[in-house]
């Protein structure tokens, strides 16, 4: 009888001996933290803007200015957000682990509590003697040796069984404790969300406000001719700012041993291939627009008309160099491809994207808007490309983009 219950008593033995598992996902709380850090950048970032804006508001200054900086308070909001949602999904993640460790525990115990249970009933039963009435009940040294062993066996069954329920009693417990962590975290993420939602709001409706005034400044323009020339050179200033920022950025890094910028991802070469950025009727082509009245207007860009809140795409990887309000554009996607070539995305509704952050083609930038203009919703597509080395210049869309579907 003996030798039948030994290998039965190891097996039992060895599983009793497996340790829960108590340790949480240290990718996913890794990701928490850089998470918490990212945020607390953007919060310090938002809280500058908010002081800049006190600033601007004690001058006298164009309602540009204060779309731009609202802008950006609405992008921090926006990340803040982000990063609070990433987090909040996260503790999820780890209450869902957590809870489900919970179970697994509290059910171990309950059985080893159970076979615990069992087996002082049993020693009771027998009786403090029956170890040494086993032992005496021998009919030789190896019959004696062989009850030893199984005794020892047996005590030490015992011990690990006692040993195990104390281990799931103490990994329930931390259990507890986790599980109970994780939800006050959960909590505090979701009211910080509701207060930066409000924060959010506010600044939309400070937003919607400062569009109003700089919408009632652009119908104050006498001459739309005069308008567009102007906001020509303010485009074509920035395009030439933001092309000596990239190659000083380049030189620095040559002289710092850093090896220059990647590749272009937009190149002579792409001519005739780039997808369309929104689909719709083309409103004007690039160039010189001759009008019944006689005006004369010079579109530096194609016009493309979509309804009002139609999703704007990318038509190339690229960086984001400027999202945010221009004066006479609106709204304002630019990016950055490399080698002095970049595209630009006028009259948005809503931007969708953050300055400094890379596009991959295909990627959302923005919605259509332009409904206070006089053209009406739509897009404005430019690109710009370098001329014989030179600063970079508007180019005709059209012998950049596949052939349209339609035409006016």
């Amino acid at each position: 009888m003996l030798h039948r219950l030994f290998p039965a008593l190891m097996g039992v033995a060895f599983l009793l001996l497996a340790a829960p598992v108590v340790a949480q996902d240290p990718t996913l709380q890794r990701q928490i933290l850089e998470s918490q850090r990212r945020l607390e950048a953007i919060r310090e970032e938002r809280a500058r803007l908010h002081e800049e804006m006190e600033r601007i508001q004690r001058q006298v200054r164009s309602a540009s200015t204060e779309l731009r900086n609202i802008e950006q308070q609405l992008s921090a909001s926006r990340a803040v957000l982000a990063e609070i949602d990433f987090q909040a999904e996260a503790t999820a993640d780890q209450v869902q682990q957590t809870t489900a460790q919970l179970l697994k525990t509290r059910e171990e115990l309950r059985e080893s509590q159970a076979i615990l249970h069992r087996r002082v009933r049993e020693i009771y039963k027998r009786g403090p003697l029956h170890s040494l009435q086993v032992l005496l009940g021998a009919d030789s040294f190896a019959n004696l040796l062989s009850r030893y062993r199984y005794l020892e066996i047996i005590a030490s069954y015992d011990r690990n069984l006692v040993d195990r329920v104390t281990r799931l009693e103490e990994a329930l417990d931390l259990h507890n404790r986790q599980l109970e962590q994780s939800l006050a975290e959960l909590g505090r993420l979701r009211q910080a969300k509701l207060g930066e939602v409000a924060e959010f709001r506010v600044v939309e409706r400070g937003r919607q406000d400062a569009l109003a005034r700089f919408q009632d400044r652009e119908r104050q323009t006498q001459s739309r001719l005069q308008q567009l020339e102007a906001d020509e050179r303010r485009m074509t200033d920035l395009i030439a700012d933001l092309e000596r920022r990239r190659l000083e950025e380049e030189r620095r890094r040559a002289l710092a041993g850093m090896g220059r910028e990647g590749p272009s991802t937009l190149s002579g070469a792409d001519a005739g291939s780039l997808d369309w950025p929104v689909e719709g009727e083309i409103l004007y082509r690039f160039g010189l627009e001759h009008r019944p009245d006689g005006i004369v207007l010079r579109w530096n860009g194609l016009g493309i008309r979509a309804p009002a809140g139609t999703p704007v795409r990318a038509v190339r990887r690229g960086e984001v160099v400027m999202a945010g309000p221009f004066e006479g554009y609106g709204p304002t996607v630019v990016l950055s491809h490399g080698g002095g070539f970049y595209t630009l995305y006028l009259y948005l509704e809503e931007i969708g994207v953050v300055a400094g952050r890379t596009v991959e083609a295909g990627q959302v930038v923005g919605t259509v808007g332009g409904s206070q203009t006089p053209e009406g919703p739509r897009l404005e597509f430019q690109i710009r490309a370098p001329v014989a080395g030179g600063a970079p210049q508007a180019m005709d869309p059209l012998q950049w983009l596949k052939p349209p579907s339609r035409t006016p």
